[in-house]
This record gives structure tokens, sequence and C-alpha cells, in this order.
């Protein structure tokens, strides 16, 4: 079956059964325009209309399923007819239609919290059982499905520390910055306290050495700790004459961080086993942390760290902040999410050993919920094959979070967040998901068609018009 919405200027029709003309009718439309509607100022009435939230939704769809950076999404946008379609457009239009830079407003506009609603949303309107609906929480039968918990990582697009070269950016940014205010002031002579090619060659040939020690790591360290020092008390100086208003607000806020970094890393030479809250990896993404995962190929990881569950394949984030926490504390607050979508608690958690802790044990055995893996205590000689037995089963079915988290990495991209503002990355992320869900939403609707097309005997071509 074709469909009408869309008028071509070369002719032609658009399939009813193509992945975007049903990714369309999934969206909840209503409930985005509401939440980009509440992203305006209601009395910011002047200049340009704002982009309709349609697209600027879609296009953020577009960007996350297909994996694209913001330039070729505006591109394939152009050239696609359904994505314009998925777009909510009338007519097909060849030009862009917006400057990629937008993308980074769009995604301003919602939140990680209004991502999470959306993706609610879609899974109370396609997945939920109707025999089953939500209740306020006190459900009157037996606890039933289960839920699956497991955290990652999604790691930002930055590149792998280390205290000498994050004091050399800082040091080049602070050069920079006295360059510029050195010309609104009334100084002369040398800019700076120490010849900069100097700094430069010595930072170069700490480097280049294949494998640096101890003390020639903390050697360089010290160095290019007092160069960054130096350039701080001289753009003291300079902003004394030149005035606050000398640099930009980003450039205020990038020496804040500078200053940070400085404090920081001199901390850490006078006492190198003290532990140093917040600790600044990154200049550019400040928000930043590092992630102790203590995986083989990764043992420390930069980015946010999320909280998964799984229910029917269907994943959820409850929890994503750019701080490590531990992920067992995550377990009562998802099942009381299970539970207002449900109704009843699930009927089992399966988890990994993190989530094992005695709290969470006696709210699972409080609440008739039953925690995969082995009680405490020794176990009776009876009990041990059945334990067995159960311990490969729940391993069997804990093997769907891993599934959910490598093809949200692997396929669209959560391996590596490109975005650099903290809300931004946030969104991205969190978007990542969503593309993952609707997917899986398509699949299922998909797998159902097929079982009723089979039990009443229809042929195949019927079932790419039904699928709609």
């Amino acid at each position: 079956m074709y469909l009408d919405d869309l008028a071509m200027p070369f002719g032609g029709k658009l399939l009813a059964e193509n992945r975007w003309v049903k990714m369309a009718r999934l969206m909840p439309w209503e409930m985005i325009e509401d939440i980009y509607a509440g992203s305006f100022k209601a009395e910011n009435t002047e200049g340009r209309p704002p982009i309709p939230a349609r697209i600027a939704f879609g296009a953020l769809y577009i960007k996350e399923s297909e994996n694209f950076p913001a330039g070729r999404t505006v591109e394939h946008i152009a050239e696609n007819a359904y994505m314009q379609y998925f777009l909510g457009l009338k007519e097909f239009h060849a030009e862009p239609l917006f400057d990629p830079s937008m993308m980074t407003w769009f995604s301003k506009r919602f939140s990680k919290e209004d991502i999470a609603r959306i993706n609610e949303e879609i899974f109370r309107r396609t997945l939920l059982p109707k025999d089953d609906p939500p209740s306020d929480g006190g459900g009157s039968g037996g606890n039933k499905g289960i839920l699956v918990l497991d955290a990652t990582v999604a790691p930002s697009d930055a590149r792998f520390p280390t205290d000498v070269s994050l004091l050399n950016e800082c040091r080049e940014n602070t050069e920079k910055l006295i360059d510029k205010v050195w010309e609104q002031s009334e100084r002369k002579g040398h800019k700076t306290a120490y010849n900069r090619n100097r700094a430069h060659k010595r930072y170069l040939k700490y480097a280049k050495r294949r494998k640096a020690s101890r003390a020639q790591t903390r050697q360089a360290v010290s160095e290019q700790l007092e160069y960054v020092e130096k350039n701080l008390d001289t753009l003291e100086n300079l902003m004394k004459q030149a005035g606050e208003n000398a640099l930009t607000g980003r450039q205020k806020a990038r020496l804040g961080t500078i200053r940070t970094v400085a404090g920081q890393q001199k901390q850490h030479l006078d006492d190198p086993k003290a532990p140093i809250p917040n600790r600044i990896v990154n200049l550019r993404q400040p928000h930043v942390r590092p992630i102790v995962r203590g995986k083989a190929g990764a043992p420390v990881e930069f980015g946010q760290k999320l909280a998964f569950s799984v229910v029917d394949g269907y994943t959820f984030i409850d929890v994503q902040s750019w701080d490590n926490f531990a992920e067992g504390i995550t377990l009562q607050a998802s099942a009381e999410k299970y539970r207002q979508r449900h109704g009843v608690y699930p009927e089992a958690i399966l988890a990994d050993q993190t989530y094992r802790n005695r709290a969470n044990r006696a709210f699972c055995k409080e609440n008739g919920i039953r925690l995969s893996g082995p009680c405490l205590g020794r176990p009776k000689a009876a009990e041990l094959e059945a334990d067995k037995d159960q311990a490969y089963r729940d391993n069997c079915d804990r093997n769907i979070v891993e599934s959910r988290n490598g093809i949200s990495k692997r396929r669209y991209g959560l391996d590596r967040i490109l975005a650099w503002l903290p809300q931004t990355g946030e969104s991205e992320a969190a978007m990542n998901v969503l593309c993952m869900n609707v997917a899986h939403v398509l699949r299922v609707l998909l797998r159902i068609l097929r079982r009723w097309f089979v039990a009443a005997r229809f042929d195949g071509p019927f079932l790419c018009c039904a699928a709609r």
C-alpha cells in the first residue's frame, strides 16, 4: 500500500511498510510538542519563530538512530523522502531544513528527563499489557514479570588523560589568554615568565619517551605545573589593569577550570596517595570523571555512568550520572519504578553480585521478590542441585541486559558520546536508548503479526500491509 501524505516533485508515492512510516506512528508527538513548547520562555515573542517540535525531535532521533554526525544528518534528511515524512513535512524539500549547528540547540530543548518520559510513554502505548494496567502501587495480585539490572559507562569523546598532557594543555590555554589580555593592558616586555619554546620542548621530550619512569613523570608534572602557576599569576595582574571584561564568559569559565586543575595537580604532587574529589581529567569537558570498572580492556572509563533495567527486552535508564556510584543502591528504586508501571513488584530480579547486599536482600524478601544468586549461609545438600539449575537459568535470562548494552554501544554509538556539553551528552545517551527501544518495539509487533498470520494461514504478501 502507498501513502499520499508527502507531495513528491518527481512523482511516486511512499511505501506504507517503510520503517520510518511505522516509527512516525509510534511516536507520541503530542507529548513531544508539549515538552518542546515548555522549553521556551513565554515572554519571548520576538525574533524568528522556532523550528517545529517534530522537526527538532525527529532530527535528533534520526541522528542517533543512524549514528550520524550533525552534518550528515542534515544531508540525509534533504535526500530522503521517508525521513521528511517522519519529520511531518507535507512537501519534499531538496534544500537543507536547518543548519547543522542547530542540533546542539535541539538537544538542549530535550533533557534526559524529557526523553525518559517519552520512553515510558512508548512502552505504555505499545508493550504494557492491556489487561494489567499500572496502578498507584498497591497491586492486589502476586508478583509478576522479571526485572533485569546492570550498569554500564557511556564514554565521552575525549583522549585518554595523563597529568602531564593535561597540564601542558593548561599551559597552552593560559598563554592564549595572556595574549588576548595583553593587547588591552599597558604592559610591555615579555608576556610570560619563561621561554615558551623551551617549555614546549620540555613537554615533547617527555611525551616522546617510550616508557617514562616515575621520577621522570614527577619532574615533568612539576615543570608544567610551575609554568601554569606563573601564567595564572600573570593573568591575575593583567586582569587588574585590563578589567574583568577583557575575557568572554567562556574564557572566564576555562580560566576557572584551569585554576581548579592546577590546585588538584598541586595536591596530588604533594601527596600522591590522597584522594582528589571531583578530579578533572579533560579541560574541554570538566564534567567528565574517571569511572573505575575493572575490565580487562578498559579498567578506567571516562564518561557518564548508566544504570539499566530491562523488562521484556525494553530498556530503561534508572540512574544517569557523570559521577561514579555503586550499582547496588539502584535496585530498590528500580523495583519501585517497575511497580509504578505494572502495579505489582517483579517476581524475580536478575542482577550480578554487586546488587546482592544485605539491604537489597531484605527488601526483596519483604516484598516477595526472588533475587538471583545464592542465599546467605551454607546451603543444604538437597538444595545444591536445584540452586545450580536456577542459577544457570538466571544467567541465561540475564544475558538480555548484556545484549541491550552491546547493541546500544555498537549499533547506536553509546560507546562514544560526541557531545561536549553535559546536558547534550546526557540527552544523546538517553536518545540512543530510546532509538534501541523503538527498534525493539517494531520487532515485537512484527513477530506478533507473523504469529497471527501463521495461525490464520495468510500468505506472506499480506504481512507488509498489516504491519502499518
